[in-house]
């Protein structure tokens, strides 16, 4: 994108990671680059390019061009230095994690509502490894200074939350979590997934890192798995460093379709949001839903804190309702009933899909830790597509008059 006009969302998601001309003419879309390793004129170039001391490329798991596209795309959009792409966003997240943690005896800040794979990264694999987890409710910013600042525990490495949780769609007071994080020499982790660039950039209030699942709304068809990182130079030199020795790195396939992907994250998240809320409102109004969590409606606890942090655009793609007086098996037959919406184990995607949280995203969890984090079998979460509303809601009520 060569213009230096203040473009719009709409334009910049557009035109970010376009591939530079290299002669006369250049390609409109960014080429498919899957060699893994590059060749050079001399050996001092590539000891040079190995070593960092020249901008090139010379094996994939250190760098590839199509890659390096979508990742100064992803930098550009949430205003970030740099951004690091993975295989995966729980292979962002771990890699963070691990970047993060740079002495022993190092403690992770964690939200208690996050997805459940991460819970369980954290608190089994990392707790396995001897880092000390304390959980604090994301909502609770005096909590969370209290659990940073634990005298007699270890330092704090990181504080992790999500912008808007999943699946309770607690919304996180990320200017406050950060400067309660920068106080205690934390950094500020922050999953944007459920958010996306669309709603919020977390490192414009002062996050460290922002994570996102790019298999979700930012490739946005439900074809791709990928992670990303934006961060600063530095702390990206950093998650290089780690990866080159993990290794999860991402395809130059999968990364071309992300990047295509994201081209229509605008449009799509517009929609997306609309039709959520529009759902969301209507679930409010049914006997037989018991409670509906979603940001957008007055009632939500920080209805007024995501009007400020979402500059006006909507409130996420996602909500979540209790099905009232309902048991698994009655949720999974209104789930079957469904002709519209899909019941798929993913989110952000251009159809509309429904998932049982305690069997599919938290399954991990014990019943207790399901039980505390408020995760009960009669919740249901949806991730709105970009479908006709009349039409989902039609779809949502014969399967609620079928169950």
């Amino acid at each position: 994108m060569t213009t230096t006009h203040p473009c719009s969302f709409f334009t910049r998601v557009v035109h970010l990671g376009e591939p530079l001309p290299d002669s006369r003419w250049a390609p409109v879309v960014e080429p498919i680059h899957p060699s893994v390793s590059y060749t050079y004129p001399s050996m001092d170039e590539l000891e040079a390019t190995l070593g960092a001391a020249e901008q090139g490329y010379v094996y994939h798991r250190y760098g590839n061009p199509t890659v390096a596209a979508f990742e100064a795309a992803m930098a550009a959009l949430e205003g970030g230095e740099a951004a690091i792409a993975f295989a995966s966003g729980m292979a962002a997240i771990h890699t963070a994690l691990l970047a993060a943690i740079r002495q022993p005896r190092i403690a992770i800040v964690a939200a208690l509502d996050l997805y459940g794979a991460t819970h369980t990264l954290v608190n089994r694999l990392f707790s396995q490894l001897g880092v000390a987890v304390r959980t604090v409710d994301v909502t609770d910013v005096a909590g969370a200074e209290r659990a940073l600042a634990l005298v007699g525990g270890p330092p704090p490495a990181v504080l992790l939350v999500e912008t808007i949780s999943n699946p309770l769609l607690k919304v996180a007071d990320l200017p406050a979590l950060a400067q309660a994080a920068q106080r205690h020499g934390a950094w500020l982790l922050v999953d944007n997934t459920f958010a996306s660039p669309w709603l919020c950039n977390p490192l414009a209030v002062g996050a460290d890192m922002v994570v996102h699942s790019a298999t979700k709304a930012i490739a946005g068809h439900g074809d791709v798995m990928a992670g990303v990182v934006v961060t600063s130079a530095e702390k990206r030199r950093t998650l290089l460093e780690v990866n080159k020795m993990v290794g999860g790195v991402l395809g130059p396939f999968e990364a071309w379709l992300a990047l295509r992907g994201l081209r229509t994250l605008a449009l799509r998240q517009r929609q997306q949001c609309a039709n959520a809320q529009l759902i969301a409102e209507w679930l409010t109004a049914q006997p037989w839903v018991a409670g509906v969590h979603y940001p957008g409606l007055a009632d939500h606890p920080q209805h007024l804190l995501a009007t400020r942090l979402f500059r006006k655009r909507g409130y996420g793609s996602v909500l979540s309702f209790d099905i009232a007086d309902a048991d698994k098996a009655q949720v999974f037959r209104f789930m079957e009933a469904l002709r519209i919406c899909r019941a798929a184990t993913s989110l952000g995607d251009i159809y509309t899909m429904v998932l049982h949280p305690a069997t599919a995203s938290h399954r991990g969890l014990t019943a207790a830790e399901r039980a505390r984090a408020g995760i009960g079998d009669q919740l249901v979460r949806l991730s709105a597509g970009i479908e006709d509303p009349a039409d989902l809601v039609a779809d949502l009520q014969q399967a609620a008059d079928a169950m």
